[in-house]
């Protein structure tokens, strides 16, 4: 039972990654739209990704992740993991930061320019780097 927990983990994590990646990619060109077809073409894509595919892939994740702790409990006592737990709570933080940028520009408020959500958008490779290397390598 534990492989396919694993197994369905990763393919939901992939998905949530997926959409963490395209979401601050639509808000750069979103940023940069200066006309009302497009920017409503946002929302709509923007809103989509972000309750469509990016919670349930979350809520799925986390809820699996918490499912192979539970068979493994044994792991909570290991350092690796609690920097792994860190970095999910970083991402976690990020995903409600992505929501909480979504509704300014669903409400015509957004106030950051393009090149913003371009270093944004960068942020969720490095967690994804550290948690990967993590669980593969466990250093500590």
């Amino acid at each position: 039972m534990y492989l396919w927990i694993k197994a369905f983990h990763i393919i939901a994590m992939v998905t949530w990654f997926a959409a963490l990646f395209y979401l601050p990619r639509l808000f750069v060109y979103h940023a940069q739209s200066d006309d009302s077809i497009s920017r409503e073409r946002f929302k709509i894509m923007e809103r989509k990704l972000y309750r469509g595919i990016m919670t349930p892939s979350m809520v799925i994740t986390l809820a699996l992740g918490f499912g192979m702790l539970w068979l493994q409990p044994a792991w909570l006592s290991q350092g690796w993991m609690h920097a792994k737990l860190m970095l999910v709570a970083a991402l976690v933080a990020y995903h409600f930061v992505c929501g909480a940028l979504l509704k300014r520009f669903a409400n015509d408020a957004n106030t950051r320019s393009h090149v913003f959500y371009r270093w944004f958008n960068e942020a969720p490779v490095f967690v994804l780097l550290g948690a990967v290397i993590l669980v593969v390598v466990k250093p500590f």
